[in-house]
């Protein structure tokens, strides 16, 4: 199975510009190819995932990535997919949230030997004269056909700052440079960013009379698509700091039972013959599969040391086995226990399983909050500093939000 199949057989491929081109590129090794990550904050998260595996694969296959960090054209924001206008960002932000992506992204793409890049567009973005811009840029992009394009539709219901018009004329000529300065003959991104792909490979063929591909990704979870990334508590980041590995696995192994082998083989290395074996799987075996999704992926953030960790601790809780030492923990101190207790509505927000007294209070009249496997049904319910003893007490709300509480 050529590459380009398997991509096929994954379920990664939306659209392309030229299949046989792209065929041929990338099946031999020959793409040079980017895809732009905005440094809108100082993690990536799972919604770059699939993006990140995706140049792993091409690169493993021979072929070049760009790695282009939108250092310029996060100073405007991409209305793809947004209602409202992205909040703006000082400088010295988007330096500090691009620093942080280099790191994370050395774990997906190996940089050595000039194997890849990484490059930041604000070097050529910043520097440009508005008039240049108008006269050898903007004369290719006609008004009438960008306006079309889906990536404004939503902002034009309620209005499209002139700001973020012109993101799509950055983003094509992002792709004119990186075809000049590195030889960069094709763009990788999600489905919605197909406009403003086009308008790179048009830019090229106009402004150099070149040829250019563009190849999109579905989008993962393509009947939740929007909600990529997103859990009750925010988004769900590759940063240990932000999500622990414990949380990034229970991430993954919550995902439906209808999409956890699309998970499966859109983000995991595991051969498509051990995938395809898994179609059968129903029942309890579902859950088997939510494991496997869930240690791989982990494995790959985070290392193999933390993914079996989070997986004893996984073991531990739901399955009554293993390791509790790494599971989820709230530390809670004697200052705490004002007058020296606290009620049940107090140490769930405490612990951070509420974000307020009410919307605790709903979760115990619902019958929905444990401590120490004991069901919690009064509000009034007191806890002191003793009560949680040397190694601490598992709170509980709903199937799937724990924490050790500690008192240090």
């Amino acid at each position: 199975m050529t590459l380009y199949d398997e991509l096929v057989a994954r379920g990664l491929i939306a659209q392309v510009t030229d299949e046989a081109e792209i065929k041929e590129l990338i099946n031999n090794g020959k793409a040079t190819f980017y895809i732009g990550f905005d440094p809108t904050a100082d993690s990536l998260h799972v919604g770059h995932f699939m993006a990140l595996c995706l140049m792993k694969r091409l690169q493993m296959a021979g072929n070049k990535p760009i790695a282009l960090i939108g250092g310029g054209t996060a100073m405007i924001g991409d209305p793809s997919g947004r209602t409202d206008m992205r909040q703006m960002m000082t400088p010295e932000t988007i330096q500090h949230n691009c620093e942080c992506f280099k790191k994370q992204m050395s774990r997906f793409i190996d940089f050595s030997e000039g194997k890849a890049l990484m490059v930041n567009n604000a070097d050529w973005l910043m520097d440009l004269n508005y008039i240049d811009v108008l006269r050898e840029v903007g004369t290719h992009f006609s008004v009438n056909r960008m306006l079309t394009a889906e990536c404004y539709k939503q902002r034009m219901e309620k209005g499209l700052s002139f700001l973020e018009f012109n993101y799509m004329i950055m983003q094509s000529y992002d792709f004119y440079i990186l075809y000049q300065k590195y030889g960069c003959n094709m763009e990788f991104g999600g489905d919605d960013q197909w406009s403003n792909m086009l308008g790179g490979t048009e830019l090229i063929r106009r402004k150099l009379g070149k040829d250019a591909y563009a190849m999109t990704i579905n989008l993962l979870l393509n009947s939740e698509g929007k909600k990529m990334g997103k859990t009750q508590s925010g988004a769900v980041w590759l940063d240990p700091e932000k999500t622990s590995p414990f949380d990034f696995f229970q991430y993954w192994r919550n995902v439906s039972d209808a999409d956890v082998l699309k998970c499966i083989r859109m983000l995991t290395f595991l051969p498509l013959e051990e995938i395809d074996a898994m179609e059968s799987w129903e029942g309890s075996q579902l859950n088997q599969a939510k494991e496997i999704l869930a240690y791989e992926l982990t494995k790959l953030v985070h290392g193999e040391e933390e993914a079996n960790k989070a997986k004893d601790a996984s073991h531990a809780l739901f399955a009554g086995g293993g390791d509790l030492a790494h599971m989820p923990t709230a530390e809670l101190s004697a200052a705490d226990f004002e007058g020296g207790s606290m009620d049940i509505l107090a140490l769930l927000v405490k612990a951070g399983l509420a974000p307020s007294r009410s919307d605790a209070r709903r979760a115990v009249e619902q019958g929905g909050v444990s401590v120490a496997d004991e069901k919690i049904t009064d509000i009034k319910t007191m806890y002191t500093a003793d009560s949680f003893g040397e190694e601490g007490l598992i709170v509980k709300r709903g199937k799937k939000k724990f924490v050790k509480v500690l008192v240090k």
